[in-house]
């Protein structure tokens, strides 16, 4: 048993738990919190979503004692919060619940949203909301009512709102307290808004950073980015030649094979296994280049045939001469998924996993430009070890935790 401290909806609560307690079951059974519902446990169906440091949450898969000493906000600590006013308003004007029994991880996710995408469109906010599941409304009502609330911010901005998003974007984006509860008011009925919209689920992401140059036109909100690069001991015009060289690129990379080449176009495959993880994608993608700027974008889809799941993305990289012999190479990636595979997008450990896949891209490009394929011979494709590229990432990542280097 351990003293496990939190500062949860603005008050310290304190209790004795055992070390692996998970933070779902210390709201619920020692601060009596109740609100906050576990329903699959194993962090996919997002019903008990919490705040921890105003950051969206999956408390049955946090243990209470990583969360020491943090601010955590639930279901029952929202009622001075200018966001989730405005929010559960929408919700019961545009019926976006009918058991309940998702509705405060729903709305935990949905409060993020608004926080941290003002400028959301409807396919963005069913990306967000993709990682909290429901059974019962279809959705409809549930996009609905967070996009009135992020149209009616646009029209009419809130000074409360626009502060919470100041905080957030400094990390501190945790729910308004007050001093005394307030009751709790019911729901009145009210006309039904004009909420259609398509059936889809896809992962929830983080927000999308400042992206290299390459990426002009590109449409914010779309998915999850991940910034990454590596350097090449090669002048840039040879680098550039070679990153533009759709099947010697295609070879570099581990676990893709093109079936269907013609000119900046292709078809093919990309197989992926990372821990429980395992997919191959068939699809296509373009290349939109500029050579005069040694900046490209990659922008490809494809579907799972194992498990139906899709995928959207767009890799962009960048050529930055840093002598006549040395090339860097600026890679920014920024992906979607939709289905099965969706609850994995947000993973931290797949986000390290992605950085490690483009420092071995680098260093295959390397070894490619070093030993060039004879004149007609197809390259040869890179090998990969997924259960050693796991390890690897899974080691350096416990390193990290315990501060032990990168």
């Amino acid at each position: 048993m351990v003293q496990v401290t939190l500062e949860v909806n603005g008050k310290r609560v304190s209790h004795e738990a055992p070390a692996r307690m998970h933070l779902g079951d210390f709201l619920r059974d020692q601060a009596r919190l109740t609100g906050t519902h576990l329903g699959c446990e194993h962090g996919v169906c997002g019903a008990c979503t919490v705040l921890v440091d105003g950051a969206p949450v999956r408390s049955c898969i946090s243990f209470a004692v990583a969360c020491e000493g943090r601010q955590v906000t639930t279901i029952e600590g929202y009622d001075a919060d200018p966001v989730m006013q405005r929010l559960r308003a929408a919700f019961t004007q545009h019926h976006a619940l009918q058991c309940g029994y998702c509705t405060p991880g729903m709305l935990a996710t949905s409060r993020d949203i608004v926080l941290r995408l003002p400028d959301a469109d409807e396919a963005r906010v069913r990306v967000e909301l993709s990682g909290n599941l429901c059974r019962c409304t279809g959705y409809m009502g549930i996009t609905a009512a967070v996009m009135a609330v992020l149209a009616e911010l646009r029209q009419q901005p809130d000074p409360a709102v626009e502060a919470l998003r100041a905080a957030q974007a400094q990390g501190r984006g945790a729910a308004p307290t007050t001093a005394k509860p307030v009751a709790f008011a019911g729901f009145t009925p009210a006309a039904s808004g004009s909420g259609a919209a398509r059936d889809g689920a896809t992962p929830a992401t983080t927000a999308p950073a400042a992206a290299p140059a390459a990426a002009a036109g590109k449409k914010e909100g779309r998915g999850s980015q991940i910034d990454g690069g590596f350097t090449v001991p090669f002048p840039a015009a040879e680098v550039w030649a070679f990153m533009v060289d759709l099947p010697a690129l295609a070879s570099c990379l581990p676990g893709a094979s093109i079936e269907e080449h013609e000119g900046d176009r292709v078809k093919g495959k990309i197989a992926i296994k990372f821990g429980p993880m395992s997919a191959a994608f068939n699809g296509a993608a373009r290349l939109e280049r500029d050579d005069a700027a040694m900046q490209a974008v990659f922008r490809g889809a494809g579907q799972d045939s194992l498990s139906q799941s899709r995928a959207n993305g767009d890799i962009t990289y960048r050529l930055e001469a840093l002598s006549p012999t040395e090339t860097q190479v600026h890679v920014n990636l920024l992906y979607s998924l939709q289905g099965p595979l969706a609850q994995f997008s947000r993973s931290g450990l797949v986000q390290d996993f992605v950085r490690r896949m483009i420092a071995d891209f680098g260093n295959n490009v390397t070894a490619r430009l070093r030993r060039p394929a004879a004149a007609g011979e197809a390259p040869a494709q890179a090998s990969f070890n997924p259960t050693a590229m796991f390890f690897s990432v899974l080691w350096a990542r416990i390193k990290r935790w315990f501060g032990r280097g990168g």
